[in-house]
């Protein structure tokens, strides 16, 4: 089967995606990832064909600065923000290329990343099936427990679930409805009707399947996931990635920490003095800081002699060397701590770190820090805490043996390859399922 893979330009979501369709590329399936040229590289570097679209919109290198000014904002503003400007561009662009690509390449299923807003409706109104990818952490769109982009703690009551409802209502007037207009013109220009006011309509109804690289045992309990979604378990596919170059001559042995706020929500300087100042009475530990591309060293100030700071690092090899993980709770840098048995602090910036901050505290792999309530004694008490309190490490550490055992990333492309099966037997013996797309 011709598969096509399409992603949002940000490193959290190609890295998990380009690890599925590298996987079931092994598997005999005639990969193509489609995206934005900014994709391209890292599409390439992994062995993957690589199609873009929107080279005259959106060149090469244009994606970062679209992107960039989230870096300096936190809390619900973020999601706002990065939908406002990148959700709507990336959907309007997507949409009008998309058919024509599909077409010339001839792909007959397609892999979406979830967060690419309401794509869906391009291979709705082809009538090929598709298949959703969270690559961050899936949405409970049922009101059991908060939406993952909200901050707070869980909590299993009936006035807890009248406020994730509430919540959840926000949320979707906020988040969903600033795509979803464009969506809703191109569907009604392809004929098609969905029930808008239910933000899951076009994943959970109409997917072949949903698939989570969210272990279970790390989710929330009691969500009425419906029939087609799918726990899975990290993506992992350290072949696929770049490699990046580290000074490991200067470790000296010392317990290790490891500290990161991810690729694009790190431009808040406050957040990295902080860190700095946490970590640097505790001469007996050595810590690793990656700052990304949107600070310049010279903000940090004065660095402590037990800090190494670096742009980039190789990540899953350092935390292989970790006692502690320092960490704006992403998603794929929170399930390659567990994987690897690494407790950690969150400090929840945007997005989804809130939803899965929840989860680190919920299940005593680490303990989180809100940015509006961090101080230097804070983060530094959590700090030693986490480290001489053996609990924690062997928390995360079950999750380690958990997620050896899974092999996620074999249950995602079986589940894939069985929902594609079946959508095309079932299009065969249907043949009115195929719509004529939008002009």
């Amino acid at each position: 089967m011709k598969i096509g893979f399409i992603s949002m330009p940000l490193t959290g979501h190609i890295n998990p995606m380009i690890a599925l369709a590298r996987k079931l590329q092994s598997r005999g399936h005639d990969i193509v990832f489609i995206g934005v040229p900014d994709v391209g590289p890292y599409v390439l570097s992994a062995g993957l064909n690589f199609v873009s679209y929107c080279e005259e919109e959106l060149p090469v290198g244009s994606s970062a600065g679209i992107l960039a000014p989230a870096a300096k904002l936190h809390g619900m503003e973020t999601t706002r923000w990065t939908i406002q400007g990148a959700g709507r561009a990336m959907f309007q662009l997507a949409s009008q290329h998309l058919p024509r690509v599909i077409a010339e390449t001839g792909v007959e299923a397609l892999v979406l990343d979830t967060i690419h807003m309401y794509l869906e409706v391009v291979p709705i109104s082809l009538g090929i099936p598709y298949a959703h990818v969270w690559a961050i952490l899936n949405i409970d769109f049922s009101g059991t427990t908060l939406p993952s982009v909200v901050s707070g703690r869980y909590e299993d009551t009936s006035d807890a679930r009248t406020r994730n409802i509430e919540e959840l209502k926000k949320s979707k007037n906020a988040f969903f409805g600033i795509v979803q207009d464009l969506a809703a013109e191109y569907a009604e220009r392809a004929g098609l009707k969905f029930e808008w006011s239910v933000p899951s309509e076009t994943i959970s109804r109409k997917a072949a399947a949903v698939v989570s690289q969210t272990p279970k045992e790390f989710d929330l309990p009691g969500i009425p996931w419906p029939s087609n979604f799918h726990y899975a378990g990290p993506f992992f596919d350290v072949a696929g990635r770049e490699i990046v170059p580290f000074p490991w001559e200067k470790l000296d042995g010392r317990p290790l920490v490891y500290a990161s706020l991810g690729t694009l929500v790190n431009g808040m300087v406050s957040i990295y003095e902080t860190i700095l100042a946490a970590v640097g009475p505790i001469s007996e530990i050595q810590v690793v800081l990656a700052k990304g591309n949107n600070i310049e060293l010279h903000e940090l100030g004065s660095i402590p002699p037990n800090v190494i700071v670096v742009d980039t690092a190789p990540q899953l090899e350092l935390l292989e060397r970790s006692a502690l993980c320092i960490t704006h709770a992403g998603l794929n840098t929170a399930l390659e701590s567990l994987a690897l048995g690494v407790p950690m602090v969150a400090i929840p910036i945007g997005y989804d770190q809130f939803g899965v901050a929840i989860r680190i505290a919920y299940h005593g792999v680490g303990e989180v820090l809100e940015v509006d309530n961090l101080t230097v004694d804070g983060l530094h008490a959590l700090i030693r805490k986490l480290l001489d309190t053996p609990a924690y490490r062997e928390k995360a550490q079950y999750f380690m043996r958990l997620i050896a055992k899974r092999h996620g990333l074999d249950i995602a492309a079986e589940t894939i390859e069985r929902a594609f099966e079946h959508a095309m037997e079932n299009r065969l013996l249907d043949p009115s399922r195929v719509c004529p797309a939008p002009s």
